[in-house]
């Protein structure tokens, strides 16, 4: 039965990502930096990620995309989007490898979040958004901060649902199984699910883009971002101890029902 809900998953997950790749080329002028996210995110959470787009993304009509994504919740999804889509790809990207190395799950989740941490940072943040920026060195000073909170909250959804379901199914490390593919597919979603307020929090204050368009021909790029405040060095670091804590705190409580083990 499992195997039955897990090819339907992925086959309405294919069914979606085709729709979006075909809307994002003829019908909504996103970024490229927000169609690779979409793309990637839709891999990740199929008709979930599908449903989410056509509410906050898809253009209704031509020449109306700004306008519809100028809604708050709809910015914060957008910051979001840009975020899981790196954290994940990289989460998924280590588990594979990782596989083949057979790694006490403790280890495996600490090199997992480094990897998604320095791919988030250095690649989705910093290399991706280079043109909100003058330079590459700005970019990942200035993404620091957004990061850092917003990866780890997405860290204190998926790296215990990991965690869990790798533990209940024990063939589901296996990256040639559909149902490792439905573990992170299930990880990305409740990482989602985290992540939201701290994103949205963050677009509100101006420290974090929200969703952008592409510039159109003799138009100057517009980012949907007002540039807020900078928080202090001290709140800062405030707000990163804080979802450290969080992320330590959701993971200890997980290993009070399941083994986490580091040798």
């Amino acid at each position: 039965m499992l195997s039955g809900i897990l090819i339907l998953w992925f086959s309405l997950t294919l069914l979606s990502l085709i729709f979006v790749i075909y809307d994002q080329k003829v019908n909504t002028p996103s970024m490229t930096v927000m169609k690779w996210a979409w793309y990637l995110v839709i891999l990740y959470t199929g008709p979930i990620g599908l449903f989410f787009y056509l509410l906050s993304c898809r253009q209704p009509m031509p020449n109306t995309h700004d306008e519809f994504i100028n809604v708050h919740w709809k910015q914060a999804l957008g910051s979001e989007i840009h975020c899981v889509a790196g954290d994940a790809t990289a989460i998924i990207i280590a588990a594979i490898v990782l596989y083949f190395f057979q790694l006490p799950n403790g280890l495996e989740s600490i090199i997992e979040y480094c990897a998604a941490y320095l791919f988030g940072l250095f690649i989705f943040q910093a290399l991706f958004m280079l043109s909100m920026f003058k330079n590459y060195k700005e970019a990942v000073i200035k993404t620091i901060f957004v990061e850092t909170v917003s990866m780890n909250m997405v860290m204190a959804g998926m790296l215990p649902t990991i965690l869990i379901l790798k533990h209940i199914s024990r063939s589901g490390d296996d990256p040639a199984t559909l149902l490792f593919w439905g573990i992170m597919s299930a990880a990305t979603i409740v990482g989602f699910i985290f992540a939201y307020p701290i994103n949205s929090w963050m677009v509100r204050i101006g420290i974090k883009h929200g969703m952008m368009s592409k510039p159109q021909k003799k138009q100057k790029q517009h980012h949907h971002m007002k540039m807020g405040k900078p928080l202090s060095l001290g709140k800062q670091i405030l707000w990163v101890a804080t979802t450290f804590v969080f992320l330590f705190l959701v993971t200890w409580i997980t290993g009070q029902f399941i083994p986490i083990y580091f040798t």
